[in-house]
């Protein structure tokens, strides 16, 4: 049988406590930067309704804009792929094939796929507020 020294049960405890401690932290980190993607969602939404209303009022497409929106939608579904919201990371992997290619998927498609603007918004507000109700019922009490 193995004999555990004072030493050695000292050590075991630091170890532990600073394990424990980068846990905390990560867990910190991953909330932090699911906060940000999720909060970059809406930023998104805004900047493609201002497109549309522009589309709408001009009645011209503007490939540019429309390639920023491609990249901006499929950045923020690989983002949220990494921080496992995969339902949403879905989502707007479609909005930026979409705008990539606004032929290629059928309407029919996209209402099956509930991708709309306030949809999207809703989900990732929704997402913000689980977040924030887990970190204040974490959170070390107010003093």
């Amino acid at each position: 049988m193995a004999v555990i020294s004072d030493i050695s049960l000292w050590q075991l405890f630091r170890h532990l406590s600073q394990w424990l401690g980068n846990l905390s932290r990560a867990r910190q980190q991953r909330q932090r930067e699911s906060i940000d993607a999720l909060r970059a969602v809406v930023v998104a939404a805004r900047h493609t309704q201002a497109y549309l209303r522009q589309l709408d009022d001009s009645g011209r497409q503007d490939h540019a804009n429309e390639a920023k929106l491609a990249v901006l939608w499929t950045e923020l579904g690989f983002r949220l792929s990494d921080l496992g919201l995969t339902k949403l990371a879905k989502r707007c992997d479609i909005r930026g094939r979409y705008w990539a290619n606004p032929d290629e998927l059928d309407e029919d498609f996209l209402q099956r796929a509930d991708v709309g603007l306030e949809r999207m918004e809703q989900l990732a507000r929704t997402l913000l507020a689980e977040i924030e109700a887990g970190r204040s019922r974490s959170a070390p009490p107010n003093r």
